[in-house]
């Protein structure tokens, strides 16, 4: 990897730990502090190297055994716009977007809590409690915002979001699990696309994706995709 020239980084090899991904595997990560000056550029730099933000750290897959996780990005300009994802659109059209500050809200955590229970409830975020949630969305050494959608005021869907030079790199996003109709998991990701796309961007980067999970699968549908690094 390239060394920056005014930043020493020391990288961590986490002790292993279940893998929330593949039953029966176990995870290891390679992790790093990302600097308080120049956060942004060291970043960007272990980004293109597979690398995802986690608040202050920086992380990549380093399972000893397995190399299923991928770190993907969309190829903005060449995206596919799929007839199911107009409908989806369409049925999100009363949705009122309104970008804020990295800050978080009890609002939002409410949102969070109810979302995790449903979805993730066995993961390791089902513990969170508001202070977690507030260093998720706040401790952050890049430019980052919180991406929400209401409507008629209410809060339906949010997403964590880093600005990177080339395009969006989606962190975190959560939604309304009562509203299944409206596919807000897939609405929030095409809306990235299409903000990009209107900024000119190449690339969404969507984290991590692996084959055949229930949780992570759900991101090949967004194609073209490359993998970004060798994560």
């Amino acid at each position: 990897m390239e060394q920056h020239p005014a930043t020493t980084l020391n990288f961590y090899i986490s002790a292993p730990r279940p893998c929330p991904y593949i039953e029966g595997q176990r995870e290891v990560r390679l992790l790093t502090h990302l600097p308080h000056s120049r956060g942004a550029e060291v970043y960007t730099l272990l980004n293109q190297h597979g690398f995802r933000r986690s608040q202050t750290m920086a992380y990549r897959p380093h399972c000893p055994s397995c190399n299923a996780c991928k770190a993907i990005r969309v190829l903005v300009p060449q995206f596919e716009w799929r007839p199911r994802f107009t409908r989806t659109l369409r049925r999100n059209a009363d949705l009122t977007r309104t970008i804020k500050p990295a800050h978080a809200t009890q609002e939002q955590f409410t949102l969070f809590t109810r979302y995790v229970q449903a979805r993730h409830a066995s993961g390791g975020m089902a513990d969170m409690t508001a202070l977690d949630f507030a260093a998720m969305i706040e401790e952050t050494s890049v430019t980052t915002h919180i991406v929400e959608y209401r409507v008629r005021g209410v809060l339906m869907a949010a997403i964590l979001v880093d600005t990177l030079p080339d395009g969006p790199s989606l962190v975190y996003s959560f939604y309304d699990v009562e509203q299944p109709q409206r596919g807000l998991g897939t609405y929030m990701v095409l809306d990235a696309i299409t903000t990009a796309r209107a900024q000119q961007h190449p690339y969404v980067y969507l984290g991590y994706w692996v084959e055949n999970s229930p949780v992570m699968g759900y991101k090949s549908q967004f194609t073209p995709w490359e993998v970004v690094g060798n994560a």
